[in-house]
C-alpha cells in the first residue's frame, strides 16, 4: 500500500467555486496534488487512469473559468471524468469508483448538478451540447456551454453531423478537442500558444469583425473573397480549415498541460459573443503518471494497481476468458479459410482481434468509432464473397441497428457477428450492459441468433459461423472467463436451429439460452434436494427455434423456465409465442421466463447484478418452487441469498 498523497490544497477544494480566486501557482500545485489523488484512488478501485490524467490541467482551467454548474461541461464518454468528480463535490466517495453503491465511473445526471449529461458511449457531447445551448437561449437564460471530445471520438459520424449543425446555426457552443493521440498538429510551443492567444484575444475578434462589416458593402465576389482570405491566413499559421469549413472559429492547437497557455484563451473564449468556437488542445494520455505515459494502451483501463510499480491487479484463473476463446478459435479457422477477415470498431484489444491483427495484418480492419461504417462496409465484403466477422460490442451494436437491418438482413448477406459483452458487465454498468441485442437481432427475418453456454460452445460456434454462408449469423457470449469445461482443439459446426440436453429429469425444465446454463445446473442440484426432477437444456438458438426440443419440453413436464442474458423481447418471448402457436400452453403448462429486469442496473459485481436481477441459482430455484406453490420454501431460498421474495 503507497501512502496517501499530501494534497493541502485540493484539501480546501469543497466545489469549483474554492478555485476562482486562487493565483496561478496555486492552480499549477492543484493540478500536480490532483493527478496523485486520481492515481491513488484508481489505484484501489480500478477504472479508467490514462484518459483522466491527461486531462488534469484542462479540468482545473476549466473549472476556474467558467461558472460551474451553470455553465455545462459536458465530457464525450466519461472516461476522463475522474478529476472532475474530484473537484465537484465528489472526493470523499472517489475510492468508491464503479464499485456496488459507489460512483460511476462515467457522468451521471442522477449523482450530481455538475454532471449535465450522462454519458458511456462516445461522440454525443456536441450534439447534447448544441440541445443545451439552444434551450438556453429559447429560455432567454445566457450560459457558456463546453463540450470536452477526444480525437477519436470526434472521428465519428454523428460528432460532424452536430458540428455541421452547429455551424449552420451560428450557436453560442465551445468544443474542446483533446487531441491525444492523432499527431494532426505540429509539435505546440510558444508560437503557437501565441497565435492562439491572439486568435481568441478581443483586439483580433474586433479587427476581424471590422472587416466583416466592411465586406457587406462589397460585391458578392469580393465578399466571399475576402471571407476566404481571412480563413486561409489564420489557417495557414493555426490549422483547422475543415472546422472552419463547418461553421467553427478554431483556435490551437495549445499544449493542454500548461496553465499560461489555457487560461488566456479560455477566458478570450468565455469573454466572447461569437458563434460556435473550436479549441484544439494537445495532451498526453497518462500524464504524469510514468507506467501510464509508457503503455497509453494498458493503462486505459485498468485493474486495481500498486502505484509504486504500476503493477496491475489479476485475479487467476483456470479458465480462459471468451474474448481470448473467440480471438483464437477465429485465427484457426483463418488459418483454414483465407476468406475470413474481421472488422473492428476502435476496439482490437477489447475485442481480443488484436491477437488475429498480429497473425492475419492483411486481413483485419479497425474502422474506428464507427460502427455504422463497420455494419455496411462488412455487407460490402460479404458481396465479394468474403466471410466478414465485425465484432462489435452488444452495446455498440446498437448503434449500427439500421444498418444491421437495411444492408445486411434484407439482403441476406452472410456477415458473421461476434457480440462480446453479452449480459451485465459488473464495473461499467448500464451504458455498457449488453442487454437488447437477441430481442432487436432475433427479430429480424433471415437472421440466425446463438448464444454459448460456456466456452466450448462458443468455439463450436466461431466454426458454425465461419462454416454458413447463407444469411447473417451472430452468436452472443459475456465479458469475464468461462467456466472451466473440457476445450476441443477445434470447433465443429452445429446443426443450425439445434439444442442439446445436459440433465435429465421430469417435473421441472429448465432451457437456458447463454451462459446462465451454469446457473441452471446449480438450480438443478437445488431442485433436487427438494424432491423434484430437473431437466437442463441448453438452447444454442434463439433463432430458428428448436422446436422439437420445445415441445419435447412442454410436454414432458409440469413447469418449464428460461433463462438468458438479456432483456424481455428476447428468447423468452420468442418460446411464448411459439409454445402459444403450438397449443404448448393449453395443457397447464406453467411458463415462467426468466429475463433481465425492466430497469438499469448500476454498476456492482457481475455476480451482484445477476442476483439482483434474480439470474442466478437462488432466483432460478425460487421461481420453480413458486411456480410449483412452494412459496415458503422459495422465501427460504431467496433469505438464505440475502433477498426477499418478490
Amino acid at each position: 500500500m503507497s501512502e496517501k498523497p499530501h494534497t493541502p490544497l485540493l484539501d480546501a477544494i469543497a466545489s469549483p467555486a474554492d478555485l476562482k480566486d486562487l493565483k496561478r501557482e496555486e492552480l499549477i500545485a492543484l493540478a500536480d496534488e490532483l493527478r496523485a489523488e486520481v492515481i491513488d484512488a484508481v489505484s484501489v478501485t480500478g477504472g479508467h487512469l490514462g484518459a483522466g490524467l491527461g486531462v488534469v490541467e484542462l479540468t482545473v482551467a476549466l473549472h476556474h473559468i467558467f461558472d460551474t454548474p451553470d455553465d455545462r461541461i459536458i465530457w464525450d464518454v466519461g472516461h476522463q471524468a475522474y478529476p472532475h468528480k474530484v473537484l465537484t463535490g465528489r472526493r470523499d466517495r472517489i475510492r468508491t469508483l464503479r464499485q456496488k453503491d459507489g460512483l460511476s465511473g462515467f457522468t451521471k445526471r442522477g449523482e450530481s448538478e455538475y454532471d449535465p449529461f450522462g454519458a458511456g458511449h462516445s461522440s454525443t457531447s456536441i450534439s447534447a451540447g448544441l440541445g443545451m445551448a439552444v434551450g438556453s437561449d429559447l429560455k432567454g437564460e445566457k450560459r457558456n456551454v463546453i463540450a470536452v471530445i477526444g480525437d477519436g471520438a470526434i472521428s465519428a459520424g454523428m460528432a460532424y453531423e452536430a458540428m455541421n449543425n452547429a455551424g449552420a446555426m451560428d450557436a453560442r457552443l465551445i468544443v474542446i478537442l483533446n487531441d491525444n493521440d492523432m499527431s494532426i498538429a505540429p509539435p505546440t510551443g510558444a508560437m503557437s500558444a501565441y497565435l492562439a492567444r491572439l486568435v481568441s484575444g478581443p483586439a483580433y475578434r474586433g479587427l476581424r469583425d471590422a472587416a466583416k462589416h466592411v465586406s457587406q458593402i462589397l460585391p458578392p465576389f469580393f465578399k466571399d473573397k475576402a471571407r476566404k482570405t481571412e480563413e486561409y491566413a489564420r489557417g495557414f499559421w493555426t490549422g483547422g480549415t475543415l472546422f472552419e469549413e463547418l461553421g467553427f472559429y478554431y483556435i490551437g492547437p495549445i499544449d493542454g498541460h500548461n496553465l499560461d497557455h489555457l487560461l488566456p484563451v479560455l477566458k478570450n473564449v468565455r469573454d466572447a459573443e461569437q458563434g460556435p468556437v473550436l479549441i484544439h488542445v494537445v495532451t498526453q494520455k497518462g500524464k504524469g503518471y510514468g507506467p501510464a505515459e509508457q503503455s497509453a494502451d494498458k493503462y486505459h483501463g485498468v485493474s486495481k494497481f500498486n502505484v509504486i510499480t504500476g503493477a496491475q491487479a489479476k485475479t487467476p484463473s483456470n479458465a480462459p476468458s471468451y474474448t481470448s476463446v473467440f480471438a483464437e478459435t477465429l485465427i484457426g479457422e483463418a488459418e483454414r479459410d483465407e476468406r475470413i477477415v474481421a472488422i473492428t470498431a476502435a476496439m482490437p484489444g477489447g475485442t481480443g482481434l488484436d491477437k488475429f491483427a498480429s497473425q492475419f495484418p492483411t486481413r483485419i480492419f479497425d474502422v474506428g468509432i464507427a460502427e455504422q461504417h463497420a455494419v455496411t462496409f462488412a455487407a460490402g465484403m460479404a458481396t465479394e464473397g468474403l466471410k466478414p466477422f465485425c465484432a462489435i460490442y452488444s452495446t455498440f451494436l446498437q448503434r449500427a441497428y439500421d444498418q444491421v437491418i437495411h444492408d445486411v438482413a434484407i439482403q441476406n448477406l452472410p456477415v458473421r457477428f461476434p457480440i462480446d459483452r453479452a449480459g451485465y458487465v459488473g464495473a461499467d454498468g448500464p451504458t455498457h450492459a449488453g442487454a437488447f441485442d437477441t430481442a432487436f437481432l432475433a427479430t429480424l427475418p433471415n437472421m440466425v441468433v446463438m448464444a454459448a453456454g460456456d466456452e466450448a460452445e462458443l468455439r463450436h460456434m466461431v466454426a458454425t459461423a465461419a462454416a454458413y454462408d447463407e444469411s447473417p449469423i451472430a452468436f452472443r457470449y459475456p465479458r469475464g472467463e468461462g467456466m472451466g469445461v473440457e476445450m476441443p482443439e477445434r470447433g465443429t459446426p452445429l446443426t443450425i436451429g439445434k439444442g442439446r440436453i445436459l440433465k435429465e429429469g421430469t417435473t421441472i425444465a429448465l432451457l437456458s439460452f447463454g451462459t446462465r446454463l451454469g446457473e441452471c445446473l446449480a438450480a438443478a442440484e437445488t431442485l433436487g434436494t427438494y424432491g423434484f426432477s430437473t431437466t437442463v437444456a441448453d438452447a444454442r438458438f434463439a433463432k430458428p427455434l428448436d422446436e422439437e426440443l420445445l415441445a419435447r419440453l412442454a410436454r414432458e413436464h409440469a413447469v418449464l423456465i428460461t433463462a438468458e442474458e438479456g432483456a424481455i423481447g428476447g428468447f423468452g418471448s420468442h418460446v411464448a409465442t411459439r409454445l402459444a402457436q403450438l397449443g404448448l400452453l393449453d395443457n397447464g403448462l406453467k411458463f415462467r421466463p426468466l429475463v433481465m429486469p425492466d430497469r438499469y442496473i448500476d454498476h456492482a459485481g457481475q455476480g451482484d447484478m445477476y442476483a439482483e436481477a434474480g439470474l442466478d441459482r437462488a432466483g432460478i430455484v425460487a421461481t420453480a418452487l413458486t411456480a410449483l406453490g412452494d412459496e415458503i420454501n422459495a422465501a427460504d431460498v431467496l433469505r438464505a441469498a440475502g433477498r426477499d421474495l418478490v
